[in-house]
């Protein structure tokens, strides 16, 4: 008890004290409040900014792949849990009732619901016997063999396609999908807290889910800044690549579409599954500068850590020195190889260095910027993590109470089946934290755009980086750290341009997150630098340097997932750099890492008395616990956004 206590001191100190919750079960009758974000200012207005989590990547009945696994929570359904209400998740019964259900211990301040936009009418025709192509064979084999219609519906999306009975140029699937638009919006619009209580707010958006010719994940989620959105979503279909996404966006969102107070910003889904093709530059071969411009302006941040695992770094213990690359690292890269991997092991392909993991995209954006007459970036994306439930479960993301998210997993069917929820290579998933004046749309959009985020694999760790010439070497003692960081430097996602004969100092802070009663946080072990970098020469080159440590190793028994030692309630550092060259471009991020424990899959494998020595202990549906490549221990871990540091010599562009 004495560790959270110290710890939620900690927290306050860093200014990270949150608000109380109500939970306000919304009316769906009750018509919105406003299509936009006039409100009073919150009374918790804090000018140096106070610390919100969310989750801005979540799918509810309305996304076809959830649908036919189960899912027939709606969006209301999905807020209503953000903000601490109970959620039914399936399997259900023949009377409507599930057999499990969900509930946050500490609400979420923020949640997004984006849909997968693709396939809004299709589902919706399939479901209502009204419609013309309720009765044909595709919508037959929807109702009847819902994973058939999955890869079906999935597969000709993919190729930006419609269905036949859709009709020409998709006329009734196009009409069929302004119902569960509008439903979108008025969810978000009834969950926004508008009174100067600010206890939640709700984004309207949805997910753009492109894919390349061999079906690399290109998906991007839309968060627009309020209620004026377009009248149907820009989808795959409609712009079947990211520069047609932009394009169609600007049109229909942008300065020149008519659309009044329509803002927009556009998140790259978790890029490990793409290949390495989510972040190509020059994609058009027209070497269009204002392309990357564009690029530029709408892709602000990125998302890091989801469900379906880390794409920080890649890490092979061959050729990799940063083992904490290996986190939830998925062992292919791209959804071909996950579902051909399911027929034969031969047939999947694993990830590989090029495969779209953030280092290595963050370097290229360097390099460009080097090359650039202009010396812009547009690779420079601040990080966030999400869920991307497919439960309608925003914010589930315990490794303790891991019920599975569905995704790219199987149907739950019509009945619960035994051993493991999920598939053992995906996880809880993370959280966006965002560095805020007030929970409000307007703050939060914000400080996605100027990039003051981060990332979280689940725990509510806080985290706090600073970056200028001049940060006092004391700042980690003194009570006003955040306050001297925006007066001396540049907070996390900023741009720091030096004098040629200055050396960059990052400070940073960090506290474990305090957890609850019945489920402590755990502490800190270590507080890092990563620093990555291209010189006027091309050379790249990336480091990692430890910068706090708790000095206490701590471990977790594997047999009992008890943790052994203590760590750290918070680590603070201001480091400078020592190898910093003036004439090249580089971006620093921090990563705040835990103490050891057992993953959700070895939790569960432990709970279930699974001792791989002895076969008669493997109960059916826990064979996973036995993998060779099952990884029994984690260490969760905060990811802030990087600082783009460059000197006179080399101009800033980011």
């Amino acid at each position: 008890m004495q560790r959270i206590i110290v710890a939620a001191l900690s927290v306050c100190a860093l200014m990270l004290c949150q608000q109380g919750y109500t939970q306000p079960v919304a009316n769906l009758d009750t018509p919105p409040a406003s299509n936009l974000n006039k409100k009073p200012r919150c009374k918790n207005w804090q000018p140096e900014r106070q610390l919100l989590f969310g989750d801005l990547h979540v799918h509810t009945k309305y996304s076809l792949d959830a649908s036919t696994q189960g899912t027939r929570t709606s969006p209301a359904d999905a807020y209503r849990f953000a903000k601490g209400g109970r959620l039914p998740v399936q399997p259900w019964l023949p009377n409507g009732e599930a057999l499990r259900e969900l509930k946050l211990e500490r609400p979420l301040d923020f949640a997004a619901v984006t849909d997968h936009a693709e396939l809004f009418g299709e589902r919706d025709i399939c479901l209502d016997p009204s419609q013309r192509g309720f009765g044909s064979w595709q919508c037959r084999l929807y109702r009847g063999w819902p994973r058939g219609a999955f890869f079906l519906f999935n597969t000709q999306a993919a190729m930006a396609g419609r269905l036949g009975f859709c009709g020409e140029d998709g006329e009734y699937c196009r009409q069929a999908a302004l119902r569960p638009w509008q439903d979108i919006q008025t969810s978000a619009e009834l969950a926004y807290d508008r009174s100067d209580d600010c206890e939640f707010t709700s984004f309207v958006a949805y997910e753009w889910t492109g894919a390349a010719e061999n079906l690399a994940n290109l998906h991007r989620n839309i968060i627009f800044r309020n209620a004026s959105v377009p009248a149907l979503p820009v989808s795959f279909i409609d712009a079947p690549s990211a520069p047609q996404l932009w394009d169609g966006l600007d049109a229909q969102c942008g300065k020149a579409s008519g659309l009044k107070n329509c803002e927009v910003l556009v998140i790259p889904h978790n890029s490990n599954l793409s290949d390495g093709y989510m972040f190509a530059l020059n994609e058009e071969g027209n070497n269009d500068p204002s392309r990357e411009a564009q690029r530029a302006r709408l892709e602000r941040i990125v998302e890091i850590m989801q469900h379906k695992g880390s794409s920080e770094c890649y890490y092979d213990p061959l050729q990799s020195e940063d083992e904490l690359c290996g986190f939830e690292q998925l062992p292919y890269g791209s959804f071909r190889s996950k579902f051909l991997g399911k027929l034969s092991p031969s047939l999947s392909e694993p990830a590989g260095p090029k495969s779209g993991f953030l280092r290595e995209v963050l370097r290229d954006g360097l390099a460009y910027a080097n090359s650039s007459d202009s010396g812009l970036n547009p690779l420079a994306f601040g990080f966030i993590a999400s869920s991307d439930t497919h439960i309608s479960a925003p914010g589930a993301v315990s490794e303790e109470e891991f019920l599975g998210h569905g995704g790219a997993g199987m149907p739950a069917g019509e009945s619960l089946p035994p051993g493991l929820p999920d598939d053992i290579e995906f996880n809880p998933g993370g959280l966006a934290a965002v560095w805020a004046e007030e929970n409000s749309r307007d703050a939060i959009f914000d400080a996605l755009l100027r990039r003051e985020v981060y990332a979280t694999s689940g725990p509510r760790i806080a985290l706090r980086v600073f970056a200028g010439e001049e940060l006092p070497n004391d700042l980690c003692e003194r009570t006003d750290f955040a306050k001297v960081g925006y007066e001396n430097g540049v907070p996390m996602g900023g741009e720091l341009q030096l004098s040629s004969s200055s050396v960059p100092r990052i400070a940073v802070m960090a506290a474990m997150d305090p957890g609850i009663a019945k489920q402590p946080g755990l502490p800190l072990q270590t507080l890092q630098i990563v620093k990555g970098s291209v010189d006027s020469a091309g050379q790249r080159s990336e480091t990692v340097i430890d910068i706090a440590s708790s000095g206490k190793p701590a471990t977790v028994d594997i047999s009992s997932c008890q943790t052994q030692g203590s760590g750290a309630t918070q680590l603070c550092s201001v480091w400078q750099d020592p190898d910093f060259d003036p004439e090249a471009r580089h971006y620093y991020y921090a990563r705040a890492v835990e103490v050891p424990r057992c993953r959700w899959s070895q939790q569960l494998c432990v709970a279930a008395a699974v001792d791989c020595s002895e076969p008669d202990t493997i109960s059916p549906g826990y064979e996973s616990c036995c993998r060779d490549d099952h990884r029994r221990q984690i260490q969760e871990r905060a990811w802030s956004s990087p600082v783009w540091v460059t000197t006179q010599q080399a101009p800033s562009g980011s």
